[in-house]
């Protein structure tokens, strides 16, 4: 192994040659260099560089005996980054020239010949292309956590009613079960894009070179097949200039976002005092430093505001991209920042939105009680009018509207109505009208497919916690 070189009496644009005379000013090297952020992509430049050299040794372009230093300096530069012992330099500007400089340094004129053939411009097209396809693999594996945790609370609550909303107004009732199976579905949808976008974005770019393709005659079907890419990209000028994959990352994370902000802000709301529908434990609240009778929901307080961090991101990525002429620019290297922010974001919050689905302490008396105010069986008394008395939907739904009306008036609800009140209002109306006022009976009644009725809610929490495994 060669020590680390002096550098200090070298330009510090080294890696173009003689082309400048002379160094950047330090703006301009503040301005240009990556290397603070892209150096996350470290293990995604090694294992290109890895599929390139055997693909260059495999065509005779580099020796065997080439291909085994470049191995084991690529192995060893992974291990001093691992270990927080690589000298980062930012007169380097980014990850593709520190790596491949530190390789020079410890086996020589080997490490020179490992950039035959491609361009950064490949280079980093293909690493962020394996930087999010690892991103989106695990924030997969996490969207699939908390949906099972949504599914196994679920079932445990599929019987136990909760006050259903539209406009947050008391609406008709349904089981907590059934409100928690919603986000399963929406989950399962954000699942779906990021497979979409994986499936899109699993081509190999690595061959492109800076634009134009290369006169070598590289393998690029061995280098994509090594990288596990589905093929090669198949134009050259779209590989080094595309960012769609990119930006597809940051939509689906920004609608999965914005349901885990949706559901963060239920949480809020239940555990406000109005509600008390749900209690956390002390792992996700915090207290006041003035009130001591506080605990704040702050865990889905913070997940719902990263949602504007994710939000922005997108909008920053399609604002860098949407006036760029083909091919690459050095606008792209805004490209990184935003991803690797937005997807830090979205997975904190799937880890606090999974860990307070599993915390949280439902307070299913509470639920129960507040499912049957707002007049919330109103619907089931409709319903009753015309399955029963055969009145059209429009005159029952009159009927109910002046029943409503009474029961407001002396401060009481549906069922607490005398059969002969409901009588001046409907003259058919029967004692059996009572056994459609009771909020089990309303949930009970909610048996069309996708309805909130016990029976379809635990069937489908148990058909989701075995389809999830």
């Amino acid at each position: 192994m060669t020590d680390t070189p002096d550098r200090r009496n070298e330009p510090a644009n080294m890696q173009w040659g003689g082309r400048f005379a002379a160094g950047p000013s330090a703006i301009m090297q503040e301005i240009n260099a990556s290397i603070g952020f892209d150096r996350k992509m470290w293990r995604q430049d090694i294992r290109g560089s890895l599929a390139h050299a055997a693909m260059l040794a495999k065509i005779g372009l580099i020796t065997q005996e080439d291909e085994h230093a470049i191995v084991a300096g690529l192995e060893a530069i992974g291990q001093e980054i691992e270990g927080g012992r690589f000298p980062f330099d930012a007169a380097l500007e980014d990850i593709h020239m520190n790596i491949e400089a530190r390789l020079t340094d410890r086996i020589g004129e080997a490490g020179k010949r490992l950039h035959t053939a491609r361009s950064r411009n490949d280079q980093v097209a293909t690493d962020f292309r394996l930087w999010v396809r690892d991103a989106i693999d695990g924030l997969t594996a996490q969207i699939t956590d908390v949906m099972r945790a949504l599914a196994g609370r679920a079932l445990g609550f599929s019987g136990d009613p909760m006050p259903g909303f539209t406009h947050l107004q008391t609406a008709q009732p349904v089981t907590f079960g059934h409100h928690l199976l919603a986000y399963v579905e929406m989950l399962e949808r954000d699942r779906g894009r990021l497979t979409d976008c994986r499936r899109r974005l699993n081509e190999s770019p690595l061959g492109s070179a800076a634009l134009a393709g290369t006169s070598f005659p590289i393998d690029r079907h061995m280098t994509a097949k090594a990288m596990g890419f589905d093929r090669p990209t198949a134009n050259s000028l779209d590989a080094v200039s595309d960012r769609d994959f990119a930006l597809e990352f940051l939509s689906a994370a920004a609608i999965s976002a914005m349901h885990l902000s949706r559901f963060a802000e239920e949480i809020v709301i239940w555990c406000s005092a109005p509600y008390r529908f749900i209690r956390l434990s002390d792992a996700f609240t915090t207290g006041s430093s003035i009130m001591p009778q506080k605990r704040n929901p702050d865990a889905a307080e913070l997940a719902r505001a990263k949602t504007g961090r994710i939000n922005g991101a997108l909008v920053g990525l399609l604002t860098v991209m949407k006036g760029l002429p083909l091919a690459y620019a050095k606008d792209m290297q805004e490209d990184k920042e935003p991803v690797f922010d937005a997807a830090e974001a979205w997975a904190l919050s799937l880890a606090a939105i999974g860990g307070m689905v599993r915390d949280m302490t439902p307070v299913t008396e509470r639920m129960r009680a507040m499912a049957g105010s707002g007049f919330a069986t109103a619907t089931d008394l409709a319903d009753w009018l015309v399955r029963v008395l055969r009145l059209p939907f429009r005159t029952a739904h009159h009927v109910t509207g002046r029943l409503v009306a009474m029961a407001e008036a002396r401060g009481v609800d549906l069922a607490d109505l005398s059969l002969a009140e409901m009588q001046s209002v409907e003259p058919g109306i029967t004692a059996d009208v009572f056994s459609v006022l009771t909020v089990e009976a309303s949930v009970a009644s909610r048996t069309s497919f996708g309805g909130t009725a016990p029976e379809n809610v635990a069937r489908e929490a148990a058909k989701w916690l075995e389809f999830l495994g």
